[in-house]
């Protein structure tokens, strides 16, 4: 592992300016409440360490996009939480680089900390923009955040591993222009995600599930060709679009829903995968669906069934689910097993999960929903790392170089 990306751990900040760029995009509830701290637990630490330091901080992040827009909430919960977190005041101004944010920055005093306003407010941060326009980071240097914020600051942090595969200004811009440094979190996810792929102690696991299965898709072949992973255990959409590929009919209702999500392009790279790798992937042996407001099961072997949704795995194959976490020396996860919001379907997730709290074996999970859906049903402080990225944790197992890596080992 050779990162050629400063550390900001020993770095004198006593009165100097910084700007701090993490990833504190958290879940939310239908209330707009934050529900999930991980990622500003995890955020606390950097920012303690340089408040504790006598640094003027001045915080840049973002919560939803155009992609996401439910979650496009200001940051003002954000900053209430980490006051909680760090026991310094962190102040909020809805404002990212306008007037007001300016002034808030210059008036920031040694220990004390602003959030600026949602940087997804501003149409050079969002996904769109940067996958229409596809700016270099150095035309990124020209864009108003840069130019606003980065003349008021002595050095730049970024401790948002999370959000690495972003190549947006906030993310790999000001690195051309300031003085720039990792913070241990982005080095932690690095090192977790790093050992995993190249390092894990054999048999090595993947639990790979979630509906987002572009997500599966994007790791399957690499971690297989590799040989970083000896069993792949598919679940939630991915194992039943991986069944679609063995020629198994699972039923007209569920397969026009994979048509409607156009899911039913991966069964063709599925088909791909399993004509490889067939010997390396474990599916699901039975499913679950509703029937007559009561959860069902059903073996694979007697699909199709035509009015079902297959919502969750089923109890036999949670049970080899659980002997193969059992046996592996590493097991990462993303994506739980089924739709674990509803008491109907959430026993796989459940039971893989506590499978993966007891093993002794190395273990990790990424992955926003991921998280989530373990802290419901285990105590995450028993899962060796628990990683705050998602797409980015996807990229990089993927075998990808991450923009974020790219511009901090290029920085000033």
């Amino acid at each position: 592992m050779a990162l050629k990306i400063k550390s900001i751990i020993g770095v004198d900040v006593d009165g100097k300016s910084v700007l701090f760029r993490p990833d504190i995009n958290s879940p939310i509830d239908a209330d707009k409440k934050i529900v999930n701290r991980n990622r500003l637990n995890k955020t606390a630490p950097t920012l303690k360490y340089l408040l504790d330091g006598g640094a003027r901080v001045a915080i840049i992040a973002h919560q939803g996009d155009t992609l996401d827009y439910q979650n496009l909430i200001p940051l003002a919960e954000h900053a209430e939480i980490l006051s909680e977190l760090t026991g310094y005041p962190v102040s909020y101004i809805d404002d990212v680089c306008g007037d007001a944010a300016v002034y808030a920055v210059k008036t920031l005093q040694r220990g004390q900390a602003v959030i600026l306003g949602n940087v997804r407010y501003l149409a050079e941060e969002v996904s769109t923009f940067e996958k229409d326009v596809k700016l270099t980071p150095e035309q990124m240097a020209d864009t108003w955040i840069v130019r606003r914020l980065a003349p008021l600051f002595d050095l730049y942090v970024n401790d948002a591993f999370s959000a690495a595969h972003r190549s947006c200004p906030s993310m790999v811009a000001f690195e051309r222009l300031l003085p720039s440094y990792a913070g241990p979190l982005f080095f932690n996810e690095y090192e977790a995600l790093y050992k995993v792929m190249t390092e894990a102690e054999k048999p090595c696991v993947f639990v790979l599930g979630g509906a987002k299965i572009s997500d599966a898709f994007g790791m399957m072949k690499q971690v297989l060709a590799a040989g970083t992973a000896d069993k792949i255990l598919a679940c939630g959409v991915t194992g039943v679009v991986m069944h679609l590929a063995r020629g198994v009919k699972v039923g007209k209702k569920y397969e026009k829903w994979l048509a409607d999500k156009d899911l039913l392009a991966f069964v063709e790279p599925a088909k791909d995968l399993l004509a490889l790798y067939g010997d390396k992937f474990v599916l699901p042996v039975d499913l679950a669906y509703e029937k007559d407001g009561k959860r069902a099961e059903i073996n694979v072997n007697d699909l199709p069934v035509d009015d079902a949704s297959f919502l969750d795995v089923g109890a036999k194959t949670a049970e080899l689910f659980e002997k193969e976490i059992k046996n592996a020396k590493t097991v990462f996860a993303n994506g739980p097993a089924g739709v674990y919001e509803d008491p109907l379907f959430a026993f796989g997730t459940e039971k893989i999960w506590k499978a993966m709290e007891s093993t002794p074996a190395y273990t990790v999970i990424g992955g926003g929903d991921t998280v989530t859906a373990a802290s419901k049903f285990i105590d995450t402080k028993k899962i060796n790392y628990v990683c705050t990225a998602g797409g980015a944790m996807v990229r990089f197992l993927s075998g990808k170089k991450l923009p974020l890596i790219e511009a901090m080992e290029n920085s000033l």
